[in-house]
């Protein structure tokens, strides 16, 4: 219930009327089964303006500091991410990384679309890294289709260290879904874990027009803190 009323009379008219998103490829989106979408991940607000605008409800792996935050503010995160559906996530590795991805397998067994980002946090400057495997290990395991996202002009929007947004339009864009029965079984195989992982990766590099860094995330991030850089822009449209 909470969902519903967030999606369609509190928060999606909302991210309407902030983002007016240009929405491409939303039939690539299946109307039913279950199937991963595999997104950029450039901005705060990506957790909600996508869910907002595909019709089917989709759960998302979200890390676990959102539920885990100290006070009012902590609690209230919390429980909003709890009630739009969202799993935690703890990102140390190891363990921890297996945890999440028998979260994933868990949604689309129930046959619902789940949401990833493959390179396992954002992109501090716009640009699109290195994706993790966890992704393709799902795929694998499950069989589903992954369908390929792009987030454009959200970084601009609310890059991080930004509280609110500014109002602008952004686009969504979607692709064809990827299928992988060809690595059927080799879900514990490094060589094929990357193979499709980088496979997503370039689709999602062909529809958002980014510069692409073949290192992650996380270690750019830390590497560009460390040298004490600012923010660039993304190298995409």
């Amino acid at each position: 219930m909470f969902y519903q009323v967030l999606k369609y009379i509190l928060l999606g008219p909302l991210l309407r009327l902030v983002f007016r998103p240009r929405i491409e490829g939303l039939e690539h989106v299946p109307e039913e089964g279950a199937a991963i979408i595999a997104g950029n991940h450039l901005s705060f607000a990506d957790h909600f303006v996508m869910p907002a605008i595909v019709p089917r409800r989709v759960t998302f792996l979200a890390k676990a500091e959102y539920f885990t935050g100290p006070g009012l503010k902590g609690r209230l995160t919390a429980a909003f991410f709890r009630g739009v559906g969202q799993i935690p996530v703890d990102r140390s590795g190891g363990h921890a990384s297996q945890a999440a991805i028998a979260s994933g397998l868990s949604v689309l067994r129930k046959g619902r679309l789940l949401g990833i980002y493959p390179e396992g946090t954002r992109s501090h400057d716009g640009r699109l890294y290195k994706g993790r495997t966890g992704v393709a290990s799902m795929a694998i395991r499950t069989g589903v289709p992954v369908i390929p996202c792009a987030m454009i002009g959200t970084f601009e929007a609310q890059p991080t260290g930004r509280r609110l947004p500014r109002a602008r339009r952004i686009t969504i864009r979607f692709g064809a879904p990827l299928e992988f029965s060809r690595y059927a079984g080799l879900a514990d195989e490094r060589t094929a874990l990357r193979a499709v992982t980088d496979e997503i990766m370039y689709a999602i590099l062909k529809l958002s027009g980014q510069e692409y860094v073949d290192m992650y995330a996380g270690e750019a991030k830390a590497a560009a803190q460390a040298r004490g850089h600012g923010r660039r822009g993304p190298g995409g449209s």
